[in-house]
């Protein structure tokens, strides 16, 4: 798959049912899943962004739903 931009990356993972959420602690983030997700979100999640490097990686998680706010 091309390399597709953070925006694209969390909005694909998002439609195809992902459930992880963003906490973002003293500008530090990290990933919460609660329940299991379907398996092409967690196929997507681990090809298309887990490779990325640390500061990509930053960029999709931050467009995912935080956990931080109401």
């Amino acid at each position: 798959m091309e390399q597709m931009n953070a925006r694209k990356l969390a909005d694909e993972y998002l439609r195809l049912g992902g459930h992880r959420r963003v906490v973002i602690d003293d500008n530090v983030t990290s990933i919460r899943n609660w329940e299991p997700e379907p398996d092409e979100a967690e196929a997507f999640w681990k090809t298309n962004v887990e490779t990325l490097t640390p500061e990509r990686q930053r960029e999709v998680e931050l467009l995912l739903p935080t956990i931080n706010r109401a």
